[in-house]
């Protein structure tokens, strides 16, 4: 792992901060915002600082009691989503960002499933005709996948709304205390047979 991916914190921990590093944010975009408002939105959380999280470059925080939220900071955008992998409940805060088809994703380091940081969707390689020979391949969208919340910057605060859309979103599955305590507390590792 890159010192760029370094670094998750929840509400109990603090996180270690690579060398310091200067920034901007972007301009408004579907997923972040920036305001000169005085005041966050209504009903947002609290995240924690911009340096601080532009410095770790992923933080992940429990929100209201009960949503776990990772928080990217990438290529000068903020971006907030459930920070479990709908397929499996992989831990994305290990994933690689990487480019497909000119969307930003974020790549589950389990099975490799790539997410788009901006609407949540779920992206894979469709082959067009299996017959043919080189196969043509194209990206294609399996729907929302993974619940996308809103980040907003206001005098250097970052704030999330979230996502309360009715909707089933399938990273929802992951969002019960079985699976933040089975997937945040460290696994005992099997005794060897004698």
């Amino acid at each position: 792992m890159s010192s760029e991916e370094e670094t998750s914190e929840n509400s109990s921990s603090s996180f270690t901060l690579p060398p310091s590093s200067s920034f901007t944010l972007p301009p408004s975009s579907s997923a972040s915002s920036s305001s000169s408002s005085s005041s966050p939105p209504p009903a947002s959380h609290f995240i924690g600082k911009i340096e601080d999280i532009v410095k770790a470059r992923r933080v992940t925080k429990m929100v209201n009691g009960y949503r776990d939220i990772l928080v990217l900071y990438h290529q000068g955008q903020l971006h907030a989503m459930d920070p479990r992998c709908y397929h499996s409940g992989g831990a994305l805060q290990y994933g690689d960002i990487e480019e497909f088809n000119g969307r930003l994703c974020i790549v589950c380091p389990w099975h490799k499933y790539k997410i788009t940081l901006a609407e949540g969707e779920g992206l894979y390689q469709a082959v067009e005709d299996p017959s043919a020979k080189p196969l043509i391949t194209h990206w294609r969208s399996k729907g929302v996948k993974q619940r996308i919340h809103k980040v907003t910057e206001v005098n250097g605060n970052v704030y999330v709304t979230l996502n309360d859309s009715r909707e089933a979103i399938e990273s929802d599955v992951y969002q019960t205390e079985r699976y933040r305590t089975d997937l945040l507390e460290p696994q005992p590792k099997p005794m060897a047979k004698k």
